[in-house]
């Protein structure tokens, strides 16, 4: 089910981009104001709208922990913002002058980039709030950008239709052609795409242009093979220019809004179209139930998605959070995954894996079964981001980590302690082990647990 909740209205002019952070909403407009909005109930904040720039405001965009805003502007700066006063907190004025189109922060919020009218592309320190780097594309404005989740790269799109790839040393890796008519926006899924060759990341990068297109590409990198830009597939269904697309927190899905005045939802997996929106005015907010928009699926078959997907490393953190850390050296040693530990029986506990305490394999047995069960319940009711990822059971005081997924607070700090500094969910070294509270989403629980729970 998707369903129309709220409607804005309070620009006086065109609204150019959205921003969300655990908390907020915020949107810019050729209006040259930038207004922000509580997602806990649409109120518009007391601070807002924020007023500094001279001409219309083109992109923003929230540092990850949210607490800072930035945007900018065809006169040629790039304001950073408090968002709990509405204070400005620097004025980054483009050394060419030229009207700043892109912003975007890395996801350690070290950097900042912003891309101009006139190609050239400046990396700020967000600390400092001083140029650090800057570079040039060939031809075209620079319109889009986006950093890689590791934050080791990031793109840029141009009005000519150019992807360029630069490390975070402003080294140009990479550019081509990829969108005929100018590229308008791009972005990475925060989910890696699993690869044959270890020390080979990849990630999923989607562009939209003029040409009425979505491009899927795989990214690559690893210091023994340098880098790869692969184009993988092409998302139909717009009729004219695509003007944004962006992944879903959990990088399931991929949404996209077009000059046709249509919203697009799709399976980033099977990409398939999942939903249309249609109804446009200003700035509308939509709810979705995901349990509708994917495709039915049997009990068995969504516990086989939970479980049977699961990796050797997902099974390792499992063990660790049934406090059994000390089998994680046994299972990985027999590649035991998320299908695998479904399979696991008495005699195979015993004579494949050589556990000799009976109470043990016992507990073993006991705990699968629970998680079979468990999740067998899940998946029939609960929404997914509900559930903590390292857990698996409904989250009660969820917090947001800096790789931007939501874990169970006791739970994440529990992992932290342990001396691992990298995401349950990516294996890519957090850069922060400070935890916000994601009062948004526990707010939503509880929601769904009064309607629910009676």
């Amino acid at each position: 089910m998707v369903k129309l909740i709220h409607t804005l209205a309070d620009h006086g002019d065109d609204v150019n981009c959205c921003a969300f952070s655990s908390s907020l909403l915020a949107t810019c407009s050729l209006d040259k104001t930038v207004r922000l909005y509580s997602l806990s109930d649409f109120t518009e904040l007391p601070h807002s709208p924020l007023k500094g720039h001279t001409y219309a405001v083109h992109c923003c965009c929230f540092s990850p922990s949210g607490h800072i805003l930035a945007s900018c502007s065809t006169d040629g700066t790039t304001v950073l913002w408090n968002t709990h006063n509405g204070q400005t907190l620097a004025v980054m004025e483009q050394p060419s002058g030229s009207p700043v189109r892109v912003c975007r922060f890395s996801p350690d919020s070290t950097c900042l980039v912003s891309g101009a009218a006139d190609g050239t592309v400046v990396l700020w320190n967000a600390q400092s709030y001083r140029l650090h780097r800057c570079g040039c594309v060939k031809d075209g404005s620079l319109v889009a950008c986006a950093f890689s989740p590791d934050g080791n790269l990031f793109v840029t799109g141009s009005s000519c239709g150019d992807l360029t790839v630069w490390d975070d040393k402003m080294r140009c890796l990479h550019s081509e052609k990829a969108h005929d008519l100018g590229i308008t926006c791009c972005d990475f899924s925060s989910q890696p795409v699993s690869d044959g060759e270890q020390g080979l990341q990849c990630f999923r990068l989607a562009s939209c242009g003029q040409d009425c297109q979505i491009k899927i590409w795989v990214v690559s990198f690893s210091h023994i093979l340098g880098f790869e830009l692969k184009y993988k597939s092409a998302l139909s269904g717009h009729s004219a220019p695509v003007l944004a697309c962006a992944f879903s927190h959990n990088g399931q899905m991929l949404v996209s809004g077009s000059v046709d005045k249509s919203v697009i939802v799709y399976d980033i997996n099977s990409e398939n179209i999942l939903h249309t929106l249609t109804q446009h005015t200003r700035v509308n907010i939509w709810q979705f139930d995901l349990e509708t928009l994917c495709q039915a699926r049997s009990t068995e078959d969504q516990l086989r998605q939970f479980t049977e997907d699961w990796s050797e490393d997902d099974v390792s953190t499992w063990l660790c959070a049934q406090d059994l850390k000390d089998l994680v050296g046994i299972f990985k040693m027999n590649n035991i995954d998320g299908r695998e530990l479904l399979n696991l029986t008495k005699e195979s506990l015993a004579d494949d894996l050589k556990i000799e305490s009976l109470g043990l394999r016992s507990k073993v047995l006991r705990k699968i079964e629970e998680l079979k069960t468990k999740q067998k319940t899940l998946s029939s009711e609960i929404p997914d981001e509900f559930i903590c990822p390292i857990t698996r059971e409904l989250m009660q005081d969820p917090v947001i980590a800096s790789d931007g997924y939501s874990y169970e607070k006791e739970a994440m700090e529990n992992w932290i302690s342990k001396n691992k500094r990298t995401s349950p969910m990516t294996n890519l070294t957090l850069p922060s082990v400070v935890l916000t509270p994601n009062r948004t989403l526990k707010m939503a629980i509880n929601r769904w647990l009064e309607t629910h729970q009676k």
